[in-house]
């Protein structure tokens, strides 16, 4: 039996509310992480309100095998280690147009 291809996963980020010392402490070490995990996570981005207030968490497109995969790489990520985030919600991703391709 052929291994199955992997799937895409949305990961929605909620941050502590009070944690903005850590965001601006670790947000180099967190690029870099993001960086370095590329293959996997493939849109990266912080979510705010309105543009130009602070970001209230993150959302993630990633690409793994499964959702274990994907939790154990979102407790890597400095942001998650030093504690920014407050939590995380993990969904199965179907992008609508398989075949199009998506600039962002």
């Amino acid at each position: 039996m052929a291994d199955a291809a992997p799937s895409l996963f949305a990961v929605r980020f909620h941050d502590h509310a009070h944690q903005v010392s850590v965001r601006q402490a670790q947000m180099q070490a967190h690029l870099a992480w993001l960086d370095g995990h590329q293959e996997h996570i493939l849109v990266a981005g912080s979510l705010r309100r309105d543009p130009g207030l602070p970001p209230v968490g993150g959302l993630w497109v990633v690409r793994a095998d499964s959702r274990a995969e994907v939790q154990a790489l979102v407790e890597t990520d400095p942001f998650w280690r030093h504690g920014l985030r407050a939590s995380c919600e993990i969904l199965h991703w179907s992008k609508a147009f398989p075949d199009r391709a998506t600039p962002v």
